[in-house]
């Protein structure tokens, strides 16, 4: 592969890795949101084989190759699963149907969606700044598109904050893990086979105790919207 072929794929990539992240806030319904987070685990792992291709590393393309499994396929199956779940519930023996439940939605953001898109737009700006220097010490393709890695992170950590339901909280902290993957990948061309299997397995159980803890949370409350849990405890 030339690095000019190179260069304009891994752009291409790491574009709609960035977009998946940002269109995230613009929407609201959870279905939708974990589309996009589906979507955005093609791009990375298309991020991880794209340096593997070029690099010529078997070991970097096994491991694009899981993160497509698990962050295109398997995580965003089991947050489906969680959210049907929690929009089918259960009345004296008998099931009930939810089909305008706000448990779909994310029905009051801490901050709107003008103004969620408007702090993307200056958290990816900040990125750039802060990862400036990083790149100037060595300015290969992959180093100069290590500021998405950095601006999926701080989005992440803006979803994090500013969602209440706590199926798009968990959606927050895995575009947080993802903005972290990317940035190890483009800062230092990938990770051993054996660091990237053990933080997919601890992500793995992650969601698997945060799936469990909403369904249960829902069960025993009627809601996953955290401030109503929080006025619960008051």
């Amino acid at each position: 592969m030339s690095q000019g072929l190179f260069t304009q794929l891994l752009d291409l990539a790491c574009g709609a890795f960035l977009l998946a992240a940002v269109v995230v806030l613009w929407r609201r319904e959870l279905a939708a949101i974990v589309r996009l987070f589906a979507l955005q685990g093609i791009a990375l792992a298309a991020i991880a084989l794209l340096l593997g291709l070029y690099e010529g590393r078997w070991d970097v393309i096994v491991v694009a190759a899981g993160i497509g499994a698990l962050r295109a396929g398997l995580l965003p199956y089991l947050i489906r699963r969680a959210l049907a779940v929690l929009v089918a519930g259960r009345a004296q023996g008998e099931e009930r149907a939810y089909p305008h439940s706000e448990e779909v939605r994310e029905t009051q953001p801490l901050v709107n969606v003008a103004t969620s898109l408007l702090t993307a737009a200056a958290l990816t700006l900040l990125a750039y700044a802060v990862a400036r220097p990083l790149v100037e010490l060595d300015p290969t393709p992959a180093t100069r598109a290590l500021p998405v890695g950095l601006a999926v992170v701080l989005i992440g950590f803006f979803v994090l904050v500013t969602r209440r339901r706590a199926l798009a909280q968990v959606v927050g902290f895995l575009l947080l893990d993802n903005g972290i993957t990317a940035t190890a990948f483009l800062a230092a061309s990938g990770v051993p086979l054996i660091v990237e299997l053990g933080v997919s397995f601890d992500v793995l159980f992650a969601v698997l105790v945060l799936q469990l803890l909403t369904v249960r949370v829902r069960e025993a409350f009627g809601t996953t919207d955290i401030d109503d849990l929080r006025e619960l405890h008051d």
